[in-house]
Protein backbone atom coordinates (compact mmCIF):
# COMPACT_ATOMS: atom_id res chain seq x y z
CA UNK A 1 0.00 0.00 0.00
CA UNK A 2 2.68 2.47 0.91
CA UNK A 3 5.21 1.22 -2.26
CA UNK A 4 2.42 1.58 -4.44
CA UNK A 5 2.00 5.35 -3.84
CA UNK A 6 5.92 5.78 -3.98
CA UNK A 7 6.73 3.85 -6.89
CA UNK A 8 4.20 6.27 -8.89
CA UNK A 9 5.03 9.25 -7.27
CA UNK A 10 8.48 9.01 -8.08
CA UNK A 11 8.33 7.92 -11.61
CA UNK A 12 6.31 11.03 -12.10
CA UNK A 13 7.47 14.29 -10.05
CA UNK A 14 9.83 15.25 -12.86
CA UNK A 15 6.82 14.94 -15.49
CA UNK A 16 4.50 16.49 -13.15
CA UNK A 17 6.87 20.03 -13.13
CA UNK A 18 8.14 19.76 -16.72
CA UNK A 19 3.87 19.71 -17.46
CA UNK A 20 3.60 22.61 -15.61
CA UNK A 21 5.96 24.78 -16.97
CA UNK A 22 4.89 23.94 -20.76
CA UNK A 23 1.19 24.27 -19.96
CA UNK A 24 0.41 25.62 -16.86
CA UNK A 25 1.73 26.03 -12.77
CA UNK A 26 -1.21 26.57 -11.54
CA UNK A 27 -3.18 24.12 -13.68
CA UNK A 28 -1.70 21.41 -13.02
CA UNK A 29 -1.21 22.38 -9.33
CA UNK A 30 -4.80 22.47 -8.89
CA UNK A 31 -5.26 19.28 -11.10
CA UNK A 32 -3.35 17.47 -8.58
CA UNK A 33 -5.09 19.00 -5.56
CA UNK A 34 -8.07 17.46 -7.34
CA UNK A 35 -7.00 14.51 -7.98
CA UNK A 36 -5.46 13.41 -5.20
CA UNK A 37 -8.44 15.06 -2.83
CA UNK A 38 -10.70 12.75 -4.89
CA UNK A 39 -8.31 9.59 -5.15
CA UNK A 40 -8.24 9.91 -0.83
CA UNK A 41 -12.14 9.48 -0.74
CA UNK A 42 -11.82 6.65 -2.98
CA UNK A 43 -9.47 5.05 -1.05
CA UNK A 44 -11.35 4.80 1.74
CA UNK A 45 -14.39 3.69 -0.38
CA UNK A 46 -12.55 0.93 -1.70
CA UNK A 47 -13.48 -1.83 0.75
CA UNK A 48 -10.49 -4.10 -0.40
CA UNK A 49 -7.17 -4.39 -0.07
CA UNK A 50 -6.46 -4.20 -3.59
CA UNK A 51 -8.80 -1.09 -4.28
CA UNK A 52 -6.50 0.53 -1.73
CA UNK A 53 -3.00 0.14 -3.83
CA UNK A 54 -4.70 0.83 -6.83
CA UNK A 55 -5.91 4.29 -6.04
CA UNK A 56 -2.69 4.78 -3.92
CA UNK A 57 -0.65 4.79 -7.11
CA UNK A 58 -3.61 7.18 -8.64
CA UNK A 59 -2.92 9.17 -5.42
CA UNK A 60 0.99 9.08 -6.30
CA UNK A 61 0.69 10.34 -9.55
CA UNK A 62 -1.64 12.91 -8.52
CA UNK A 63 0.47 14.06 -5.75
CA UNK A 64 3.68 14.15 -8.80
CA UNK A 65 1.32 17.03 -10.57
CA UNK A 66 1.39 19.17 -7.40
CA UNK A 67 4.40 19.03 -5.27
CA UNK A 68 6.90 20.23 -8.17
CA UNK A 69 4.53 22.94 -8.99
CA UNK A 70 4.39 24.09 -5.75
CA UNK A 71 8.02 25.38 -6.02
CA UNK A 72 7.65 26.27 -9.76
CA UNK A 73 5.34 28.41 -8.89
CA UNK A 74 7.28 30.07 -6.27
CA UNK A 75 10.14 30.80 -8.28
CA UNK A 76 7.64 32.28 -11.30
CA UNK A 77 6.19 34.64 -9.13
CA UNK A 78 8.92 35.61 -6.60
CA UNK A 79 12.06 37.94 -7.51
CA UNK A 80 15.29 36.53 -6.37
CA UNK A 81 15.03 39.10 -3.37
CA UNK A 82 12.64 37.43 -1.99
CA UNK A 83 12.39 34.05 -2.96
CA UNK A 84 14.53 32.69 -0.44
CA UNK A 85 12.35 33.72 2.09
CA UNK A 86 9.19 32.00 0.28
CA UNK A 87 10.84 29.06 0.37
CA UNK A 88 11.47 29.07 3.85
CA UNK A 89 8.00 29.39 4.77
CA UNK A 90 7.03 26.51 2.34
CA UNK A 91 9.90 24.40 4.00
CA UNK A 92 8.43 25.32 7.13
CA UNK A 93 5.10 24.15 6.19
CA UNK A 94 6.36 21.05 4.80
CA UNK A 95 8.64 20.16 8.08
CA UNK A 96 5.94 20.67 10.09
CA UNK A 97 3.44 19.02 8.11
CA UNK A 98 5.40 16.29 7.88
CA UNK A 99 6.09 15.92 11.53
CA UNK A 100 2.64 16.37 12.38
CA UNK A 101 1.02 14.03 10.58
CA UNK A 102 1.57 11.07 12.44
CA UNK A 103 -0.10 12.78 14.96
CA UNK A 104 -3.12 13.87 13.52
CA UNK A 105 -3.51 10.38 11.46
CA UNK A 106 -3.01 8.04 14.89
CA UNK A 107 -5.45 10.24 16.77
CA UNK A 108 -7.87 9.31 13.91
CA UNK A 109 -7.39 5.89 13.90
CA UNK A 110 -7.92 5.71 17.66
CA UNK A 111 -10.77 7.85 17.62
CA UNK A 112 -12.79 7.52 14.12
CA UNK A 113 -11.19 4.60 11.64
CA UNK A 114 -8.67 3.88 9.40
CA UNK A 115 -10.72 5.17 6.56
CA UNK A 116 -10.60 9.12 7.59
CA UNK A 117 -7.49 9.29 7.67
CA UNK A 118 -7.89 9.46 3.64
CA UNK A 119 -11.32 10.95 3.75
CA UNK A 120 -10.02 14.15 5.94
CA UNK A 121 -7.84 14.92 2.58
CA UNK A 122 -11.30 16.06 0.97
CA UNK A 123 -12.16 19.13 2.71
CA UNK A 124 -8.82 20.02 2.56
CA UNK A 125 -8.46 19.45 -0.96
CA UNK A 126 -11.64 21.60 -1.23
CA UNK A 127 -10.39 24.73 0.28
CA UNK A 128 -7.38 24.56 -0.86
CA UNK A 129 -8.45 24.35 -4.54
CA UNK A 130 -10.55 27.61 -3.97
CA UNK A 131 -8.47 29.26 -2.64
CA UNK A 132 -5.68 28.45 -4.64
CA UNK A 133 -8.00 29.18 -7.91
CA UNK A 134 -8.53 32.76 -6.43
CA UNK A 135 -5.07 33.49 -5.47
CA UNK A 136 -2.31 32.12 -7.97
CA UNK A 137 -1.55 33.16 -10.89
CA UNK A 138 -0.54 31.64 -14.38
CA UNK A 139 2.32 30.68 -15.20
CA UNK A 140 4.15 29.27 -17.87
CA UNK A 141 6.59 29.00 -20.91
CA UNK A 142 6.39 30.35 -23.96
CA UNK A 143 7.53 27.59 -25.37
CA UNK A 144 5.78 27.89 -28.94
CA UNK A 145 4.80 24.10 -30.67
CA UNK A 146 8.02 22.12 -29.02
CA UNK A 147 7.63 18.59 -29.86
CA UNK A 148 7.14 17.02 -26.11
CA UNK A 149 10.07 14.49 -24.81
CA UNK A 150 7.84 11.19 -24.83
CA UNK A 151 11.25 9.12 -25.26
CA UNK A 152 12.69 10.98 -21.94
CA UNK A 153 9.23 10.32 -20.35
CA UNK A 154 9.49 6.67 -20.88
CA UNK A 155 13.06 6.14 -20.00
CA UNK A 156 13.09 8.42 -16.56
CA UNK A 157 9.62 7.01 -15.26
CA UNK A 158 11.33 2.90 -16.00
CA UNK A 159 14.13 4.08 -14.59
CA UNK A 160 12.97 5.40 -11.58
CA UNK A 161 10.11 2.87 -11.05
CA UNK A 162 13.35 0.36 -11.24
CA UNK A 163 15.69 1.95 -8.52
CA UNK A 164 12.52 2.61 -6.33
CA UNK A 165 11.66 -1.04 -6.59
CA UNK A 166 14.85 -2.27 -5.75
CA UNK A 167 15.36 -0.20 -2.77
CA UNK A 168 12.00 -0.80 -1.07
CA UNK A 169 12.30 -4.62 -1.72
CA UNK A 170 15.58 -4.89 -0.47
CA UNK A 171 14.36 -5.09 3.00
CA UNK A 172 12.22 -8.18 2.18
CA UNK A 173 14.32 -9.62 -0.63
CA UNK A 174 17.96 -8.49 0.95
CA UNK A 175 20.37 -6.16 0.24
CA UNK A 176 22.63 -9.16 -1.07
CA UNK A 177 19.93 -10.49 -3.32
CA UNK A 178 19.98 -10.82 -7.58
CA UNK A 179 16.61 -9.34 -7.29
CA UNK A 180 17.85 -6.10 -5.83
CA UNK A 181 20.26 -5.61 -7.36
CA UNK A 182 19.35 -6.75 -10.41
CA UNK A 183 16.50 -4.11 -10.54
CA UNK A 184 18.55 -1.11 -9.00
CA UNK A 185 21.07 -2.03 -11.67
CA UNK A 186 18.41 -2.13 -14.62
CA UNK A 187 17.50 1.28 -13.22
CA UNK A 188 20.77 2.68 -12.79
CA UNK A 189 21.68 2.14 -16.58
CA UNK A 190 18.23 3.67 -17.86
CA UNK A 191 18.66 6.45 -16.05
CA UNK A 192 22.06 6.88 -17.32
CA UNK A 193 21.05 6.28 -20.75
CA UNK A 194 18.00 9.03 -19.89
CA UNK A 195 20.88 11.45 -19.61
CA UNK A 196 22.73 10.87 -22.57
CA UNK A 197 19.82 10.72 -24.53
CA UNK A 198 18.51 14.41 -23.07
CA UNK A 199 21.95 16.03 -23.92
CA UNK A 200 20.58 15.17 -27.94
CA UNK A 201 17.17 16.09 -28.07
CA UNK A 202 16.33 19.73 -28.45
CA UNK A 203 13.85 19.92 -26.05
CA UNK A 204 14.82 17.86 -23.37
CA UNK A 205 12.02 16.91 -20.36
CA UNK A 206 15.13 17.72 -17.68
CA UNK A 207 17.85 19.86 -18.92
CA UNK A 208 21.46 18.60 -18.62
CA UNK A 209 22.41 21.97 -18.34
CA UNK A 210 21.03 22.64 -15.06
CA UNK A 211 23.37 20.33 -12.98
CA UNK A 212 26.46 23.13 -14.43
CA UNK A 213 25.20 24.82 -11.11
CA UNK A 214 27.65 22.96 -8.32
CA UNK A 215 24.95 24.27 -5.91
CA UNK A 216 22.19 22.82 -7.98
CA UNK A 217 23.84 19.30 -7.89
CA UNK A 218 24.98 19.63 -4.51
CA UNK A 219 21.10 20.58 -3.09
CA UNK A 220 20.37 17.89 -4.73
CA UNK A 221 22.35 15.03 -3.26
CA UNK A 222 21.96 17.20 0.16
CA UNK A 223 18.33 16.69 -0.23
CA UNK A 224 17.94 13.00 -0.60
CA UNK A 225 20.41 12.88 2.58
CA UNK A 226 18.35 15.31 4.41
CA UNK A 227 14.67 12.79 3.83
CA UNK A 228 17.43 9.75 4.17
CA UNK A 229 18.21 10.97 8.01
CA UNK A 230 14.75 12.50 8.75
CA UNK A 231 12.51 9.62 7.29
CA UNK A 232 14.55 6.56 8.56
CA UNK A 233 15.73 8.36 12.00
CA UNK A 234 11.64 9.33 12.71
CA UNK A 235 11.03 5.66 11.57
CA UNK A 236 13.45 3.97 14.01
CA UNK A 237 12.83 6.28 16.89
CA UNK A 238 8.88 5.64 16.16
CA UNK A 239 9.92 1.87 16.98
CA UNK A 240 11.54 2.81 19.73
CA UNK A 241 8.86 4.85 21.65
CA UNK A 242 6.05 2.31 20.79
CA UNK A 243 7.31 -1.13 20.89
CA UNK A 244 9.87 -0.48 23.64
CA UNK A 245 8.40 2.17 25.60
CA UNK A 246 4.84 1.03 25.21
CA UNK A 247 3.81 4.38 23.67
CA UNK A 248 0.75 4.80 21.72
CA UNK A 249 1.26 6.47 18.38
CA UNK A 250 -0.03 9.47 19.59
CA UNK A 251 1.70 9.72 22.71
CA UNK A 252 4.84 9.20 20.55
CA UNK A 253 4.13 11.99 18.05
CA UNK A 254 3.75 13.54 20.59
CA UNK A 255 7.42 12.93 22.44
CA UNK A 256 8.44 13.87 19.04
CA UNK A 257 6.98 17.24 19.03
CA UNK A 258 9.77 19.18 19.57
CA UNK A 259 11.37 18.02 16.56
CA UNK A 260 8.66 20.07 14.53
CA UNK A 261 8.62 23.49 16.66
CA UNK A 262 12.20 23.37 15.79
CA UNK A 263 11.45 22.65 12.25
CA UNK A 264 8.92 25.79 12.53
CA UNK A 265 11.86 27.77 13.76
CA UNK A 266 14.75 26.51 11.35
CA UNK A 267 13.13 26.34 7.87
CA UNK A 268 12.73 30.51 7.99
CA UNK A 269 15.77 31.17 9.71
CA UNK A 270 17.81 28.75 7.32
CA UNK A 271 16.21 30.97 4.48
CA UNK A 272 17.44 34.03 6.00
CA UNK A 273 20.82 32.49 6.73
CA UNK A 274 20.86 31.26 2.87
CA UNK A 275 19.81 35.26 1.74
CA UNK A 276 22.58 36.32 3.89
CA UNK A 277 25.66 34.15 3.40
CA UNK A 278 24.59 31.67 1.04
CA UNK A 279 24.16 28.15 1.11
CA UNK A 280 27.63 26.89 1.59
CA UNK A 281 27.31 27.94 5.16
CA UNK A 282 23.73 26.78 6.03
CA UNK A 283 23.65 23.60 4.50
CA UNK A 284 26.88 22.15 6.45
CA UNK A 285 25.75 23.29 9.52
CA UNK A 286 22.38 21.76 9.19
CA UNK A 287 24.04 18.56 8.61
CA UNK A 288 26.26 19.26 11.41
CA UNK A 289 23.11 19.84 13.87
CA UNK A 290 21.90 16.36 12.41
CA UNK A 291 24.61 14.52 12.81
CA UNK A 292 24.94 15.76 16.63
CA UNK A 293 20.93 14.47 16.89
CA UNK A 294 22.21 11.37 15.42
CA UNK A 295 25.34 11.18 17.42
CA UNK A 296 23.04 11.88 20.40
CA UNK A 297 21.09 9.11 20.12
CA UNK A 298 23.74 6.83 21.31
CA UNK A 299 23.21 7.60 24.77
CA UNK A 300 19.73 5.78 24.89
CA UNK A 301 18.71 3.14 26.32
CA UNK A 302 15.87 1.06 27.02
CA UNK A 303 14.64 3.10 30.07
CA UNK A 304 15.97 6.43 29.32
CA UNK A 305 14.15 9.39 30.81
CA UNK A 306 12.72 12.00 28.33
CA UNK A 307 15.33 14.99 29.03
CA UNK A 308 17.54 12.38 27.38
CA UNK A 309 15.40 12.02 24.14
CA UNK A 310 13.99 15.60 23.72
CA UNK A 311 17.87 17.33 22.65
CA UNK A 312 18.30 15.22 19.53
CA UNK A 313 14.72 16.12 18.29
CA UNK A 314 15.84 19.47 18.29
CA UNK A 315 18.99 19.28 16.95
CA UNK A 316 17.45 16.98 13.92
CA UNK A 317 14.42 19.37 13.45
CA UNK A 318 16.79 22.57 13.24
CA UNK A 319 18.97 20.71 11.01
CA UNK A 320 16.21 19.40 8.72
CA UNK A 321 14.71 22.46 8.07
CA UNK A 322 17.88 24.70 7.78
CA UNK A 323 18.69 22.24 5.16
CA UNK A 324 15.23 22.13 3.78
CA UNK A 325 15.31 25.95 3.02
CA UNK A 326 18.76 25.79 2.09
CA UNK A 327 19.00 22.75 -0.58
CA UNK A 328 15.35 24.18 -1.72
CA UNK A 329 16.80 27.57 -2.46
CA UNK A 330 20.10 26.12 -3.86
CA UNK A 331 17.87 23.59 -6.37
CA UNK A 332 15.21 25.63 -7.45
CA UNK A 333 16.96 29.14 -6.70
CA UNK A 334 19.60 28.07 -9.12
CA UNK A 335 17.77 27.17 -12.24
CA UNK A 336 16.21 28.98 -14.61
CA UNK A 337 12.49 30.56 -14.06
CA UNK A 338 11.12 28.38 -17.36
CA UNK A 339 12.68 25.31 -15.61
CA UNK A 340 11.03 26.14 -12.26
CA UNK A 341 8.53 23.01 -12.27
CA UNK A 342 11.34 20.42 -13.57
CA UNK A 343 13.64 21.62 -10.75
CA UNK A 344 10.73 21.30 -8.17
CA UNK A 345 10.07 17.83 -9.35
CA UNK A 346 13.89 17.35 -9.53
CA UNK A 347 14.11 17.88 -5.26
CA UNK A 348 10.82 16.09 -4.66
CA UNK A 349 11.94 12.67 -6.61
CA UNK A 350 15.50 12.83 -4.59
CA UNK A 351 13.55 14.05 -1.32
CA UNK A 352 11.52 10.53 -2.26
CA UNK A 353 14.41 8.52 -3.30
CA UNK A 354 16.13 9.70 0.14
CA UNK A 355 13.71 8.85 1.86
CA UNK A 356 12.72 5.30 0.62
CA UNK A 357 16.35 5.00 1.11
CA UNK A 358 16.56 5.92 4.81
CA UNK A 359 13.76 3.49 6.06
CA UNK A 360 14.74 0.50 3.42
CA UNK A 361 18.81 0.80 4.44
CA UNK A 362 18.41 1.54 7.88
CA UNK A 363 16.09 -1.15 9.02
CA UNK A 364 18.60 -3.85 7.04
CA UNK A 365 21.32 -2.55 9.34
CA UNK A 366 19.12 -2.62 13.00
CA UNK A 367 18.04 -6.06 12.11
CA UNK A 368 21.98 -7.05 10.93
CA UNK A 369 22.94 -5.36 14.25
CA UNK A 370 19.98 -7.33 15.83
CA UNK A 371 21.34 -10.64 14.75
CA UNK A 372 24.85 -10.83 15.46
CA UNK A 373 23.91 -9.89 19.18
CA UNK A 374 20.54 -11.04 20.14
CA UNK A 375 21.72 -14.55 21.46
CA UNK A 376 24.42 -12.68 23.59
CA UNK A 377 22.50 -10.05 24.96
CA UNK A 378 19.49 -12.69 26.08
CA UNK A 379 21.58 -15.29 27.76
CA UNK A 380 23.25 -11.96 29.25
CA UNK A 381 19.81 -11.01 30.71
CA UNK A 382 19.57 -14.61 31.89
CA UNK A 383 17.71 -16.40 29.48
CA UNK A 384 18.98 -20.64 29.24
CA UNK A 385 21.32 -21.04 26.08
CA UNK A 386 18.95 -23.04 24.75
CA UNK A 387 16.10 -20.93 25.01
CA UNK A 388 18.53 -18.12 23.44
CA UNK A 389 18.84 -20.23 20.26
CA UNK A 390 15.16 -20.83 19.68
CA UNK A 391 14.33 -17.13 19.96
CA UNK A 392 17.26 -16.02 17.35
CA UNK A 393 14.48 -16.71 14.71
CA UNK A 394 12.33 -14.01 16.02
CA UNK A 395 15.46 -11.91 14.92
CA UNK A 396 12.83 -9.48 12.49
CA UNK A 397 10.62 -8.95 15.81
CA UNK A 398 12.92 -8.26 17.47
CA UNK A 399 14.53 -5.04 14.77
CA UNK A 400 11.12 -3.74 15.10
CA UNK A 401 11.45 -3.49 18.81
CA UNK A 402 9.09 -6.36 19.56
CA UNK A 403 10.17 -8.61 22.17
CA UNK A 404 9.27 -11.91 21.54
CA UNK A 405 7.40 -13.27 24.61
CA UNK A 406 4.77 -15.75 25.21
CA UNK A 407 1.91 -16.44 27.90
CA UNK A 408 3.70 -19.74 28.28
CA UNK A 409 7.16 -18.24 29.30
CA UNK A 410 7.67 -18.37 33.60
CA UNK A 411 6.87 -14.35 34.01
CA UNK A 412 10.98 -14.38 34.94
CA UNK A 413 11.69 -15.53 31.64
CA UNK A 414 9.18 -13.17 29.96
CA UNK A 415 11.35 -10.69 32.04
CA UNK A 416 14.63 -12.11 30.89
CA UNK A 417 13.22 -12.18 27.17
CA UNK A 418 12.24 -8.42 27.14
CA UNK A 419 15.49 -7.16 29.23
CA UNK A 420 17.92 -8.86 26.34
CA UNK A 421 15.24 -8.58 23.20
CA UNK A 422 15.09 -4.47 24.63
CA UNK A 423 19.22 -4.25 24.48
CA UNK A 424 19.51 -6.13 21.32
CA UNK A 425 17.56 -3.49 19.38
CA UNK A 426 19.37 -0.99 21.11
CA UNK A 427 22.54 -2.21 19.71
CA UNK A 428 20.76 -2.35 16.35
CA UNK A 429 19.04 1.16 16.89
CA UNK A 430 23.45 2.75 17.96
CA UNK A 431 24.52 1.05 14.72
CA UNK A 432 21.98 3.22 12.79
CA UNK A 433 22.45 5.74 14.39
CA UNK A 434 26.08 5.98 14.09
CA UNK A 435 25.59 5.64 9.99
CA UNK A 436 23.52 8.20 9.82
CA UNK A 437 25.40 10.50 11.84
CA UNK A 438 28.91 9.73 9.61
CA UNK A 439 26.25 10.55 6.66
CA UNK A 440 26.00 13.93 8.05
CA UNK A 441 29.37 13.89 8.75
CA UNK A 442 29.87 13.72 5.10
CA UNK A 443 26.94 15.59 3.80
CA UNK A 444 28.94 18.70 5.60
CA UNK A 445 32.03 18.18 4.24
CA UNK A 446 30.40 17.85 0.71
CA UNK A 447 28.36 21.32 1.03
CA UNK A 448 31.16 22.67 2.28
CA UNK A 449 33.51 22.12 -0.58
CA UNK A 450 30.99 21.65 -3.24
CA UNK A 451 29.45 24.77 -3.52
CA UNK A 452 31.39 28.03 -4.50
CA UNK A 453 31.58 30.92 -2.18
CA UNK A 454 29.49 32.80 -4.78
CA UNK A 455 26.71 30.91 -4.35
CA UNK A 456 24.13 32.40 -2.68
CA UNK A 457 21.01 30.75 -3.92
Amino acid sequence: MTNSYLLALAATLILGGKLGDRFGRRTFYLVGVAGFALSSVAIGLSGSVGGVIAFRAVQGVFGGLLMPNTLGLLRAVFPPRKFGMAVGIWAMVSAVSTALGPIVGGLLVENVSWESVFYINLPIGVVAFAFSAVVLPQSRNPTGHHRFDVPGVVLLALGLLSVVFGVVKGETWGWTSAGTWGAILAGVLLLVLFGWYETRVAHPLLPMRLFRSSALTVGTVITALNFFVLLGAVFFVMLYLQNVRGCTPVEAGVRTLPLSLASLVASPLGAALTGRFGARLTMPLGMALQAAACFGLLTWSTDSSYATMWPPFVALGLGVGMVMAASSDAIVGNAPVQDGGVAGGLQATTLQIGGALGTSVLVSVISARVGSTLGGELTGAGVPAAAADGLKEATDAVAMGVAPVSDAMPAHLQAAVVEGSGQAFMNGLHAASVVTGLLCVAGAVLAAVGIRKSASG
